[in-house]
């Protein structure tokens, strides 16, 4: 199995070695960080708000300028789950390319702008800059959790600076943290950390994504960390004994640090990871404390090495991702390697919530460089994190049917062999925040394209893939969703998605199909009947009744095949929560739904289940153009329905309204909306006015978070049915 590198566009292109031209570049680029780079004039394609949407409106004739016309535009960035990289699709709005992300968790974002797969440009509007790849913009959202990647008061912080030094025949660059007081000359001297980059990056990635100033500057300013000079070295040497030897005599001849094993440390990511392990095994005298951040450990210990190991080594202190992780197998072998020989470690847990990219290593480094050159009394795992029990392993190629769902929430995706001649594969679904959409870069692999992402929190989701741009059904996964075939869905199990599951069988409720008559389009139109367990036709007291409809471009299939009516009805009524009710799930794709409810579904209805004519048993709801249907009744026949509901729709306007009708008519109405990333939020906000200005009295959910998506719609039925019918 293929996985993506962890950094920017290289999942596509692989790992590019820095030139020596770029190193020394360094220079230059490492003072250039010690200030904030300035934003262009023109107006900021992204804009950030306080509860944490990040908003992105691209110039369309900006885009045609720089690369051409183009027929689709995303925003690719860390935005995916375990902070992997993704694409988030912009919609054409006019003249501008646009879109609403969020909520995000509190972290650094980095990002680019891409036009049909290949296009790709910075955001000039941004002024941050990511050294080792010109076409990233970065932003910062703060909050508690990511207080330690919050930029330090000024003043308050340490320097950072360059050192050019000789190994071999080549002119490096590293970079070099002093803490704040630090002084060229002076009695004292301070112990030193070493830090290593993956294979192929940069020295500065430690500071354009890692946010290593921040973290060292406000660890130093809580008096969390020992003073130290912390030296950070890309990754485009060799890293072997003779770069590492070079560059240690490098800082004892320019800073003042201790050069004993019990003041030097050595930590990296990846092969950066692997440098250090090598070193700790290879030359136990040379550092007291050793991390690795994901990396394998490429040859085997012997009981010599062990044992000289355990005699010098103060820390060795092992870090990985969850199963999206290419370290996560490799530090499970290492621990059991570690084990064999007898070599004294800790280990930091699984993080279960990241994968191999910088959103985990800052984690990393917050946890390691507390723990240098000093006394701790905390030897185990951060909090949260998980025992390391077994390597991961997906099914084989070629295994059926997709997606393979783990009981922890991860998902791998994998296409059939059709496409292994493909440039660009993805699959799109509901993977962002609040359910929004995200399309996650799959990576070839033999004559197929793979990704493993996650964890998802339990729930329903449903995808398709897209190849070169060309949306695909997943065909090797047999659902299916009749009004859009191109779509897919799976459920990920646990506590949190009980309600979307299957009951057990024999103990749900009966789904029929009724055909009934259209006399607005003058055909036959067939409606989906839920009735609840135990229905009784014959019973003294009819049914009450609760017509469901759907939203734009869907029809009466959608509330069973995606919004999971069937499986929310079952359970609230098996939990003792829903009035015994008949719901009715019509086809609402006419010119005049008001007749087509009224003169044709209802008499079908009432004609063949035992359902209730009394307005005060009667109940309408419905999503989005559905919610408008729903409104549309409620202004033309106030009291027909005495509970009414509207999932992400507008009221409209207020003109003819005969509001001391609708109140006097109507027990409940209930009206709900997804968050700002719903695009019909403003007008729905607007429409709580116009209520309010008519004095039609009305409840509102309040925001539900998450798009205008069936992850809302979902949870908006679930708070109503149980609401219906009771007094």
């Amino acid at each position: 199995m293929t996985t993506a590198p962890y950094h920017g566009r290289l999942h596509r292109t692989g790992a590019r070695r820095l030139s020596a031209a770029f190193a020394a570049g360094l220079l230059a680029i490492a003072a250039a960080l010690v200030a904030p780079q300035p934003a262009a004039a023109d107006t900021p394609w992204l804009d950030v708000s306080a509860d944490r949407y990040a908003s992105f409106t691209v110039p369309a004739a900006y885009l045609q300028e720089q690369v051409g016309q183009v027929s689709q535009v995303v925003i690719e960035g860390n935005f995916g789950p375990s902070a992997t990289w993704a694409e988030f699709g912009l919609t054409r709005r006019g003249d501008a390319w646009s879109g609403v992300l969020g909520p995000l968790e509190p972290g650094l974002y980095r990002y680019q702008v891409t036009g049909d797969d290949t296009k790709s440009l910075k955001d000039p509007t941004n002024g941050t800059r990511v050294a080792s790849e010109p076409l990233l913009s970065t932003f910062f959202v703060p909050g508690e959790s990511a207080r330690l990647l919050a930029d330090a008061p000024p003043g308050t912080g340490g320097a950072v600076a360059p050192l050019t030094y000789s190994s071999g025949r080549e002119e490096r660059t590293a970079l070099v943290w002093t803490p704040p007081g630090y002084r060229a000359k002076g009695a004292g001297r301070y112990p030193v950390l070493f830090l290593r980059s993956a294979d192929g990056a940069a020295a500065t990635d430690w500071l354009d994504l890692g946010r290593t100033r921040q973290i060292l500057d406000n660890l130093s300013a809580a008096d969390a960390m020992e003073p130290m000079v912390v030296v950070i070295g890309d990754g485009s040497g060799s890293g072997d004994d003779r770069e590492l030897r070079d560059l240690g005599r490098a800082v004892a001849d320019n800073y003042r640090v201790h050069r004993d094993p019990a003041h030097q440390a050595i930590a990296g990511i990846s092969e950066g990871g692997t440098q250090a392990l090598r070193a700790a095994f290879t030359h136990p005298t040379r550092y007291g404390y050793v991390g690795s951040f994901s990396g394998p450990l490429t040859r085997d210990v012997d009981r010599k090495g062990a044992a000289a190991a355990n005699r010098n080594l103060r820390l060795l202190r092992l870090y990985t991702g969850n199963v999206t992780d290419p370290g996560h197998n490799a530090t499970y072998r290492l621990t059991k390697l570690l084990d064999r020989a007898g070599v004294r470690y800790e280990f930091d847990g699984v993080n279960p919530d990241g994968g191999a990219n910088w959103t985990t290593w800052q984690e990393n480094l917050v946890d390691f460089v507390p723990r240098l050159f000093r006394r701790v009394s905390d030897h185990g795992p951060s909090d949260g994190h998980l025992p390391l029990r077994r390597e991961f392993t997906p099914p084989p190629a070629g295994t059926t049917p997709t997606p393979f769902v783990t009981r922890d929430g991860f998902v791998t995706f994998e296409t059939t062999t059709e496409f292994a001649d493909a440039q660009h594969v993805t699959v799109w679904a509901n993977v962002a925040p609040g359910g929004s959409w995200l399309r996650v870069p799959l990576s070839r692999d033999g004559d197929r394209w793979r990704a493993t992402v996650g964890p998802l929190d339990p729930w329903f989701y449903y995808y398709r893939l897209i190849v070169d741009r060309v949306p695909v059904k997943d065909v090797s996964n047999p659902t299916k969703v009749t009004t859009e075939p191109m779509w897919s869905t799976f459920l990920v199990p646990g506590r949190q998605a009980r309600l979307l599951t299957d009951v057990p069988a024999g103990q749900g409720g009966e789904v029929t199909s009724m055909t009934y008559r259209s006399t607005v389009v003058n055909q036959d139109r067939t409606a989906l009947v839920w009735t609840p367990p135990g229905y009784d036709p014959e019973r003294a007291q009819p049914y009450p009744v609760l017509y469901l409809q759907h939203g734009g471009g869907q029809s009466y299939t959608d509330w069973l095949e995606m919004g999971r009516a069937k499986q929310i009805l079952d359970h609230q009524f098996l939990d003792g929560d829903l009035v015994p009710m008949v719901v009715v799930m019509g086809n609402g794709n006419v010119s005049n739904f008001n007749q087509e409810l009224l003169g044709n579904i209802v008499p079908a209805a009432r004609a063949r289940y035992h359902i209730s004519a009394d307005p005060a048993q009667q109940a309408i709801a419905g999503l989005s153009m559905g919610g408008g249907h729903a409104f549309g009744v409620l202004k033309a026949h106030p009291g027909e329905f005495a509970y009414v509901a509207a999932f992400s729709a507008g009221f409209g306007s207020g003109a003819g309204v005969d509001a001391a009708a609708i109140n006097a008519g109507t027990r409940m109405l209930r009206l709900y909306v997804g968050d700002r990333t719903d695009f019909v939020y403003p007008s729905f906000m607007a429409s709580l006015t116009t209520l309010d200005d008519l004095g039609i009295r009305y409840e509102f959910d309040g925001v539900t978070p998450g798009p205008h998506g069936w992850d809302v719609w979902q949870k908006n039925l679930i708070d109503l049915a149980p609401r219906l019918f009771r007094r």
